[in-house]
């Protein structure tokens, strides 16, 4: 299983190294050096988020629609070539949007959409089987495989795009953003070989089909789910709506290079790796919910010191903002994903999962569009480009602030009480009807 594991971290690797690209220097260039619009920007970095629901309807189809004996493996394998093929188009769009919006935009809407597309196909898929081939013991180690190499993978590509670009000029980001596709689609292919088994029957029971209906009624019924959702959403979208900002602040608050700010995300990546590091090592003997507390907290401190970093003008204090960024994203991310397994009822895992899953696609995707149309209205508003991104960050730790609040009335116990009412199950039936 050992070796299984490490393909499966691959294929994560491959997929995300697709992403790092787009989220920390495409979008830098498309609204510094290209002065395009924050808020389309935020838009078409957002529409994998934009096309989350589908993953339910794709795990429920390849489920029961095997290809050549294979569930997960075909659909994998297209979800990351149609995310290779988003990542090298995806400058050629940027450059063609500066001169030709038009037609550039509807490239850039075919371009990021064959991304978001590949990457929620795939992402289903490869989560499925990791989910098939590990079983219920070996799912924690699987996840946590996968995520490290996750992350160490977002650093290197990130300190390899920094230096394939330095100095920057269009034909050098061309180049790297192609160097990055190859690498990603061979280690993908690489994950592929000989992981999952052929088989020529469709299993019985191979997957649970929830309606948006049956899984709106089993967050409201219960009062722990409501605000769990409330603060999954305001965390989320808080802490990773700043990834299509960030790096535009760099440039414009301290005149950073692309390659400059391009290496904010392999600082960042590097802390949240030790903060995990760190939180599994908690796991255990510190509550989940004062972990948790420590990384919102972190996080929203470094909020405070990345806008403080903007008004003094100091590019230390807005790498130190980065640096509590990063640690809190790091303790945050384990203890709440740890709070969401524990939030779920026997029999009922598939839908509360895909709960918070669907809470989290929507955190993404209103908290990025959300950052560039504050940003391009506060800029317009005030005639001064950084007051946009001050504003956003401020928003970003109010709204970890109120969550930080929330997190206080999240009780493991008290919804494990409730759903072992004898009635639980059959009142969400029944409301669900």
């Amino acid at each position: 299983m050992l070796v299984k594991r490490f393909q499966l971290g691959l294929i994560h690797v491959a997929v995300a190294m697709t992403l790092v690209p787009i989220n920390s220097t495409l979008n830098r260039v498309m609204i510094k050096e290209l002065a395009i619009s924050a808020t389309l920007v935020a838009i078409l970095a957002s529409l994998p988020y934009l096309l989350a629901p589908i993953q339910v309807a794709i795990g429920s189809y390849s489920d029961h629609h095997p290809i050549l004996g294979y569930r997960r493996s075909p659909y994998i394998l297209v979800g990351l070539l149609l995310c290779v093929l988003g990542l090298i188009v995806s400058p050629y769009v940027a450059f063609l949007m500066a001169g030709n919006f038009p037609l550039g935009l509807l490239a850039g809407v075919l371009a990021f959409g064959a991304w978001g597309m590949g990457y929620n196909l795939s992402a289903v898929s490869y989560l499925s089987l990791a989910s098939e081939l590990s079983g219920e013991n070996g799912r924690g180690k699987t996840i946590a495989t996968m995520w490290f190499m996750m992350i160490v993978a977002i650093i290197v590509t990130a300190i390899g795009l920094s230096r394939m670009m330095d100095p920057y000029t269009p034909g050098a980001m061309i180049r790297a953003f192609g160097v990055v596709s190859a690498t990603a689609l061979v280690l993908g292919l690489i994950g592929l070989i000989r992981l999952e088994p052929r088989s020529k029957a469709v299993p019985a029971g191979a997957s649970e089909n929830y309606t948006i209906k049956q899984m709106t009624s089993a967050i409201t019924a219960n009062p722990v789910a409501r605000v769990f959702f409330i603060y999954l959403f305001l965390l989320l979208a808080a802490i990773l709506g700043q990834d299509v900002l960030l790096e535009p602040f760099g440039g414009e608050a301290f005149g950073m290079t692309v390659t400059q700010t391009t290496r904010i995300t392999s600082i960042w990546g590097t802390f949240v790796l030790l903060a995990i590091i760190v939180a599994g090592l908690l796991e255990g003997r510190v509550a989940k919910r004062i972990v948790a507390q420590f990384g919102n907290i972190g996080a929203l401190l470094g909020f405070v010191v990345i806008v403080l970093s903007g008004i003094l003008f100091s590019r230390s204090v807005f790498y130190t903002g980065v640096t509590l960024l990063g640690i809190g994203t790091g303790f945050a991310t384990v203890a709440n994903l740890s709070l969401m397994f524990d939030l779920t009822v026997p029999g009922m895992v598939g839908l509360y999962i895909g709960a918070w899953g669907f809470s989290n696609a929507l955190s993404r995707l209103v908290g990025s569009i959300l950052g560039g149309v504050v940003r391009d209205v506060v800029t317009l508003a005030t005639g001064q480009v950084l007051s946009g991104y001050l504003v956003v960050f401020s928003i970003e730790a109010l709204m970890l602030l109120i969550a930080t609040i929330m997190l206080q009335r999240i009780d493991v116990s008290a919804f494990q009480k409730r759903i072992h009412e004898p009635s639980y199950i059959e009142k969400v039936a029944l409301a669900a009807e």
